[in-house]
């Protein structure tokens, strides 16, 4: 009598403000909660061990309460028995392609066999507000929708994946422009998010993308700070920066003025 597999299920959500609304929606698996910000800070260590130190350090955190709130998150990954399937709830935006990297390096040294599925915000038209970051907004029924349309990730897409975490980890502008040429149903606005990127470090020393537009938000319309966090939003939801992000590059720019 043949042995019947056991299959675990991880949603992976890239947040707590997903994981407040994502039980009613009654999707089978395991929740893992992602409570980092890789778009930002020091991403140093050439272990996992240094790296946890590194962010815990950035976020002026003890090791102790980064390794409880984060770090214990990651280990369920790290954990998953053989047979495993995670499903990755990332929305399109630099922030969160970001974080999806690094999940999909987790994922990718794992000795297991395993299924990995990305899920988007599919229940979006590209020309809404919220299309780059949009799950803080689904219902029930549209989460099902993104669960319904999720796309399996290949051994190719997998690997590209990790070739993303570690070129963006290096700070290898010119090697993460490569990869995102690749043309994959996993990672479909890939080269307009590395683009974005990028420009965040312009090569003539000049400011970045981020940087020019807060400026001119900054001169034409207003220097309040919850005014300027929305417009940038309204213009520059690629990148998915929360409060913190945002506000050091205002900061910056406040000062030169």
């Amino acid at each position: 009598m043949q042995k019947k597999i056991t299959i675990m299920i991880y949603n992976i959500l890239n947040g707590d403000s997903l994981a407040c609304s994502f039980p009613d929606a009654r999707i089978e698996g395991d929740i893992i909660v992602v409570r980092e910000g890789l778009i930002d800070g020091d991403l140093s260590g050439s272990n996992l061990q240094d790296f946890w130190q590194s962010r815990a350090k950035y976020m002026g955190v003890s090791e102790t309460e980064y390794h409880g709130k984060v770090v214990n998150e990651f280990e369920k990954i790290m954990n998953a028995p053989d047979n495993s399937e995670f499903n990755l709830w990332f929305e399109y935006d630099l922030f969160c392609q970001v974080n999806m990297w690094f999940v999909i390096s987790i994922i990718d040294s794992l000795p297991i066999k395993k299924k990995v599925f990305a899920v988007y915000t599919s229940y979006l038209d590209k020309t809404s507000k919220q299309f780059w970051n949009g799950f803080g907004a689904a219902n029930s029924d549209e989460l099902k929708v993104c669960y319904a349309k999720r796309i399996s990730l290949s051994e190719a897409d997998i690997h590209l994946g990790q070739g993303l975490w570690k070129a963006y980890k290096n700070g290898n502008l010119e090697e993460l422009t490569n990869l995102s040429k690749n043309q994959s149903l996993a990672f479909p606005y890939l080269e307009e998010v590395v683009n974005a990127h990028v420009d965040r470090f312009p090569k003539d020393g000049t400011k970045g993308r981020p940087e020019r537009v807060i400026e001119d938000i900054t001169k034409n319309i207003s220097t309040d700070f919850h005014k300027v966090f929305k417009e940038f939003w309204n213009r520059e939801s690629i990148y998915g920066f929360g409060d913190t992000q945002l506000r050091s590059l205002y900061d910056k720019v406040m000062h030169c003025r």
